[in-house]
């Protein structure tokens, strides 16, 4: 896991919005995902897909960083050993993130909008295991991320459609229909979305 102050704590306009990978995507790793902006500056922007699921289950991790032993693994309650881990995007896919509610705070948490945080360390991945993590937590392996002026373009382009990100549709773990619920939510009919970009 590791710490996060290389990531900018500048409040970008996409700090806190989903982007929705459009119909024309070219970029196979992104089709129909989902993806939270934690950062957007000039200087770049890193996000953290939400609806795809990584290979990895919870218990593997732990396991694996030494947080708790397979025998304590086994004692843990069902809800939090089916703590769901989603592929977070292709950059880093072996360092974790922990989106989450901002009644859980460390030295190494950065708040990355109105009451949501993002803790990379393994102090949380305890907590969460032990019960004193944080009221609302998604955890993904590995991010997705854009140098300056990307993402902007890419937007411009047609390839991602910006929303506001709510809370229920963030944090649930059927991820599955999140892409068609999250348009549902915006009133938009898939069918309609155009697959190139116009132009004036």
């Amino acid at each position: 896991m590791g710490n996060l102050r290389d990531a900018t704590n500048e409040a970008g306009f996409l700090n806190g919005q989903f982007l929705l990978a459009m119909p024309g995507m070219e970029d196979s790793r992104f089709a129909r995902s989902v993806i939270y902006i934690c950062a957007h500056s000039e200087n770049g922007a890193m996000g953290l897909i939400i609806n795809r699921a990584q290979e990895m289950e919870f218990a593997e991790i732990l396991v694996q960083l030494g947080v708790l032993d397979e025998q304590q693994v086994i004692m843990m309650p069902d809800r939090t050993r089916d703590f769901l881990v989603r592929n977070g995007g292709p950059v880093e896919v072996r360092r974790g993130f922990v989106l989450h509610s901002d009644d859980y705070l460390t030295d190494s948490t950065m708040p990355v909008a109105e009451e949501l945080c993002l803790t990379g360390t393994v102090d949380i991945l305890r907590a969460i295991s032990g019960g004193r993590g944080p009221r609302k937590a998604l955890m993904t392996l590995g991010y997705s991320g854009w140098a300056s002026g990307q993402l902007e373009n890419e937007i411009a382009n047609n390839g991602w459609l910006t929303c506001q990100a709510p809370h229920d549709l963030l944090f649930d773990p059927n991820i599955d229909s999140t892409y068609d619920r999250l348009l549902a939510y915006m009133g938009i009919d898939p069918s309609r979305l155009a697959t190139v970009a116009g132009h004036a």
